[in-house]
């Protein structure tokens, strides 16, 4: 099962999250049926979207838009703070790979844009901050943002991995590495050494206890505990009714015109691919106001 585990310094000059989102982001690539750069994006996204929905409490959704003006198109995801998150990727096409290495190529059909986050905390007004994308891999991206926005230096590390034969998701996750107020510039310069000297977050998730070996790695000497565990999961609420009120509220002569050349209307969901049927008798009673 996916989670994510909170964690502060014992002198509270620095907080982590560290997450396995492995099944999330499988989830993601099975429902919208993604090619490998697509895959790794989408993934990489919905990380980001997690993490910023465990900074949040209550009712409160994140949504994340890297909106690039590469091949890659939009890539969007929605994540609420009890980890649960959904997403899309507008290419879902995109298969390319570092000949020498294999390595799966996002940033150059990212491209340049970018990096909105839009928080809905149930006011009347949602906020939205905006960065530019500065390098089109979304980890770097997600702490600019963090520095840019909300002034809190970050360091965050998102992965996913495929297999090299299936090209299926292999292990996924990532974390989110803050400085606090009271950070001196000596411990600041310590974890940074130990950001640059830890494992692959790869390696780290295929080990024993590996969200604790990850913290472990980010905080090294520094003494650190956890505050919480919770589960994540790609979770979309999407629901026939939902659709049915979108329908409705294009009006009674487009919804004629569907009865008329299609006899019914079908309805694909953008965030987790499921689709809604409406035969004619359930178009002309939303005709009739029903």
């Amino acid at each position: 099962m996916d989670k994510i585990i909170k964690s502060i310094s014992k002198n509270g000059h620095f907080r982590a999250f560290v997450l396995d989102s492995t099944d999330t982001v499988r989830e993601a690539q099975v429902r919208h049926n993604t090619m490998p750069s697509s895959t790794v994006a989408l993934g990489r996204t919905l990380i980001a979207a997690q993490i910023l929905g465990a900074n949040e409490k209550g009712d409160a959704k994140i949504t994340v838009k890297v909106l690039g003006d590469g091949a890659m198109g939009a890539i969007i995801a929605n994540a609420d703070s009890k980890g649960q998150v959904k997403g899309y990727v507008q290419n879902k096409d995109l298969d390319y790979k570092k000949i020498s290495t294999g390595e799966v190529l996002v940033a150059p059909f990212v491209g340049n844009g970018f990096f909105v986050v839009i928080k809905d905390m149930g006011l009347k007004q949602p906020y939205s901050g905006q960065v530019d994308l500065i390098t089109g891999e979304i980890g770097e991206d997600l702490a600019w943002y963090f520095l840019s926005s909300e002034q809190t230096p970050s360091s965050v590390g998102l992965n996913v991995l495929l297999d090299e034969n299936a090209d299926t998701v292999r292990i996924a996750g990532g974390f989110m590495l803050q400085a606090l107020p009271d950070a001196t510039d000596e411990e600041i310069s310590e974890m940074e050494h130990n950001i640059k000297t830890m494992p692959s977050i790869s390696s780290l998730l295929t080990g024993d206890e590996p969200l604790t070996a990850m913290l472990s790695a980010i905080y090294g000497n520094i003494p650190f505990t956890i505050l919480e565990e919770s589960p994540l999961k790609f979770d979309c609420d999407c629901n026939k009714e939902r659709f049915r009120q979108g329908i409705k509220s294009i009006g009674a002569q487009a919804i004629t015109e569907m009865i008329e050349e299609d006899h019914g209307a079908e309805v694909v969901c953008q965030f987790c691919e499921r689709k809604y049927e409406f035969d004619e008798n359930e178009l002309n009673n939303l005709i009739l106001g029903n």
